[in-house]
């Protein structure tokens, strides 16, 4: 497992109150008892129940994470840093080299993207380079052109530029020089006075003085007298003619138009695509800040990070988060039946017979000897009262209410008052939309290529159940056909009278309750009566009747 990674502890879509608990206490547990960082997560938004409980106990709620699939802060990034675009090419090219780069980023004082430049821009700029004026046209500061040929400035401002002029070798005698120099040149020479005096007379802005020569004081007086600056070297003319090039800064020769960058969120094959139409050899990277972070090459693609998980309260692939096929999964724990997720290695999996995987969780604090703190224990209470229907539900085990008794006492809850807030807090719909209704606890199920969605509400009242029941028909028939979906059932259930009112919509879905239940459906739905739990009592029926 690895140290520099969170561990995302995470539960099924349309999360009710069991997968949200679950995951917060196990993120708890795994923290106190394990190495690394385990963050409880959430696959959708949670309902009016879960956050009247969330409120209810002070706790946070988790963060969301809609999608598990590789992103581009999964990749290993080449952390080349950014480059001011005032520094000169010779100093840009030994940071290349020094982190091993191709491309160098040119970013703000701020951290923000400018620009681009490659080797190849540079390789391209010497290739090109046939114009005498070009350090002039880009603004070259003497400061760059000394650091260049690894000179000193004895007299002038080093923080002045060369702006104007071409640049020349004085190696021909005055009478020549007068001919081709003009004002504001740049004028490279030797150790010859009469060379230097005629390069000030003429104007020039610059004096390179090549090996080291000494400068008369004369000289450097009058060229202090007419702003020329004049700069030493060791090198000789030509290795100075060859070297001053570099001193152009890379804002002149780069790329700041239709820059490709990726976004350190950006999934991984969103990025493939744009990585194959463009060539290039690396992308820049940018936070959600917009500030450059590093580059990514397509190399960088093989050695992909994969997010790590741990599911509790669901192994069905069709409930999971989404590119779940993407992520490793570490651990699995579980009250459902026997799903259709795989996994690539052999992983923990904790499936028991119970009412609620919180049960599971406080199982798990006593084995490991560990206090739950007051707050956790009532999220733990609260979804097992939620799952359990207040212990009504057949899905209920002796586990589950001495689980939910305990956890009671030490969230210093009363149960029955307590569990009636809660559920009127869940049946509190006014406001949602019918979408948001529908999708508050939806499944989707696969029986031999065949998926239908069963979703459930539950009701203290009537007259709450009546409130929602015409809402809900006209979404059921936009959702039956999405992803495949040839059925949707919704329960409308009543706590109090533990009944059920099936909604029903879709083609043969009329056929599959009467198969179930022996209960014919009238105006798209019928009355179970006895009837209260999805996964231990109309799930189970559904099954045997596709099956048969």
């Amino acid at each position: 497992m690895r140290k520099d990674n969170k561990i995302f502890v995470i539960g099924h879509k349309n999360p009710d109150t069991d997968s949200i608990c679950s995951a917060i206490a196990y993120a708890d547990i795994k923290n106190r008892t394990c190495k690394g960082s385990y963050v409880a997560k959430r696959a959708g938004q949670i309902n009016e129940e879960t956050e009247f409980v969330l409120n209810y106990f002070k706790v946070s709620t988790p963060g969301y994470l809609p999608d598990v699939g590789t992103q581009v802060k999964d990749m290993e990034l080449h952390e080349t840093p950014g480059a001011e675009k005032s520094m000169s090419v010779k100093r840009a090219w030994n940071l290349m080299k020094e982190h091993n780069a191709v491309t160098l980023p040119i970013t703000t004082q701020d951290g923000k993207l400018e620009g681009l430049i490659t080797t190849g821009d540079i390789a391209k700029s010497y290739m090109d380079a046939y114009d005498n004026t070009i350090l002039a046209q880009a603004r070259t500061q003497y400061r760059s052109i000394a650091d260049t040929v690894d000179g000193e400035i004895i007299v002038g401002n080093e923080h002045a530029y060369f702006v104007k002029g071409k640049v020349w070798i004085g190696a021909a005698n005055p009478d020549t020089m007068e001919t081709y120099i003009e004002e504001d040149d740049l004028v490279i020479l030797g150790n010859r006075t009469e060379d230097q005096l005629c390069a000030i007379e003429e104007n020039a802005s610059c004096l390179i003085v090549c090996l080291n020569a000494k400068v008369p004081k004369t000289i450097q007086k009058l060229a202090a007298e007419r702003d020329v600056v004049i700069i030493t070297t060791p090198y000789d003319t030509f290795t100075v003619a060859r070297l001053i090039h570099q001193s152009i800064p890379i804002k002149y020769f780069m790329k700041k138009d239709n820059l490709i960058t990726f976004r350190n969120d950006d999934f991984t094959e969103k990025i493939k695509e744009v990585m194959t139409k463009n060539r290039y050899r690396a992308f820049p990277v940018v936070n959600t800040r917009g500030k450059y972070i590093g580059t990514v090459s397509r190399r960088n693609l093989l050695n992909i990070k994969k997010k790590q998980l741990i599911l509790v309260d669901h192994n069905e692939k069709s409930q999971a988060v989404d590119n779940i096929e993407e992520a490793e999964i570490l651990e699995i724990i579980d009250h459902h039946r026997i799903g259709t997720l795989e996994t690539f290695q052999p992983v923990m999996f904790r499936n028991q017979p119970v009412g609620c995987t919180a049960t599971i969780m406080y199982q798990i604090y006593s084995e490991n000897y560990l206090d739950i703190p007051q707050n956790i224990a009532g999220l733990l209470c609260s979804a097992i009262l939620s799952d359990t229907l207040m212990f009504r539900s057949p899905t209920c085990t002796a586990l589950d209410q001495e689980a939910a008794e305990e956890l009671a006492k030490i969230a210093k809850i009363d149960i029955p008052s307590y569990s009636e807030k809660m559920f009127r807090a869940g049946s509190n719909l006014s406001g949602k939309t019918p979408e948001e209704i529908f999708y508050q606890d939806y499944k989707k199920f696969i029986v031999d290529n065949l998926v239908f969605g069963v979703g459930q509400i539950s009701f203290m009242s009537e007259e709450e159940l009546q409130t929602v029941k015409e809402r809900l028909m006209p979404y059921m028939a936009k959702e039956c056909g999405k992803h495949g979906v040839k059925m949707v059932f919704f329960m409308l259930t009543n706590i109090i009278k533990e009944s059920t009112e099936l909604l029903c919509y879709g083609e043969k879905s009329e056929k599959l309750v009467y198969e179930a239940f022996s209960q014919k459906v009238e105006d798209s739905s019928c009355r179970l009566k006895g009837i209260v739990s999805r996964k231990k009592q109309l799930i189970p029926r559904f099954m045997n009747a596709l099956q048969q």
